[in-house]
């Protein structure tokens, strides 16, 4: 199942909307040949199916709500992160300027290259799930830097106070962007949604429908919609993979607006 991701979503969307459709269907087929001859009915039989469905769909559906609002929250989260690791290097860059040279120039030049490295280098390697390490390289070479400046003034003092609060921000948010990067749903909670799919579209079979068409109609659906579920919380579960995941978008703004200047 793990090359699904690697596909963009109007081709991953189809195909396991259309796969699970197809399966469904195909499985309806063989279950009324084989299998619902067999089977005896008596009255109010069916009442006591579609409550049995009923209530199959309705522990299903909270099974995948909550699953899909807890891949959306830790997207949003992982999104936030990422923002606020940005907005820490932008007052971090604002920070150093204050310095005096050529201390000033070494500092803004050790972000702008950490900076230029996250957008170019670390994000390709978020995108396909590996750990970036070459920032620690350029974070290393910040922070001796930033504290060899010994302050002498007051004014000195409270800005290198500041910068070193600013740097430590910085450094919290990008240790929790790169512990994000394997964030995904556990296979239990994989196994949750197939199964319950599995037994939601296989109950669906046991109902004595006259006409097969309507048959497969009502189960093509019900396959169809199960499948949309899927596909939405595959689209979410990895945060920075696929064509929903989190782009580095603050991280540009801040190195055209302000570190290119």
């Amino acid at each position: 199942m793990g090359f699904l991701f690697d596909l963009p979503l109007i081709v991953s969307g189809p195909l396991v909307i259309g796969g699970l459709v197809v399966v469904g269907i195909l499985g309806l087929n063989w279950f009324r040949k084989h299998r619902l001859p067999k089977l005896k009915f008596g009255e109010g039989d069916g009442d006591f199916l579609a409550a049995v469905l009923a209530s199959i769909m309705v522990f299903y559906g909270l099974a995948t709500a909550l699953i899909a609002v807890h891949v959306f929250e830790i997207h949003q989260r992982v999104k936030e992160i990422t923002k606020q690791e940005a907005t820490s290097l932008a007052v971090l860059y604002r920070d150093v300027s204050g310095y005096p040279e050529p201390l000033r120039t070494e500092l803004r030049a050790h972000l702008r290259a950490y900076t230029h490295q996250i957008i170019e280098s670390a994000w390709p390697l978020l995108k396909r799930g590996k750990l970036p390490v070459e920032g620690v390289m350029y974070m290393d070479r910040f922070q001796a830097a930033l504290l060899s400046f010994e302050p002498v003034t007051e004014g000195q003092k409270v800005l290198a106070n500041n910068t070193i609060a600013a740097y430590n921000q910085m450094t919290e948010a990008r240790r929790l962007r790169v512990d994000s990067v394997d964030r995904e749903l556990p296979g239990v909670m994989w196994l949750v949604i197939i199964m319950g799919a599995v037994i939601s579209l296989t109950s669906a079979y046991y109902f004595p429908v006259h006409d097969a068409h309507v048959h497969r109609v009502q189960v093509g659906l019900l396959a169809a919609f199960i499948g949309i579920v899927i596909f939405m919380v595959m689209a979410l579960d990895r945060p920075f993979h696929g064509d929903l995941g989190v782009q580095p978008h603050a991280y540009e703004i801040i190195y055209k607006q302000l570190m290119e200047r």
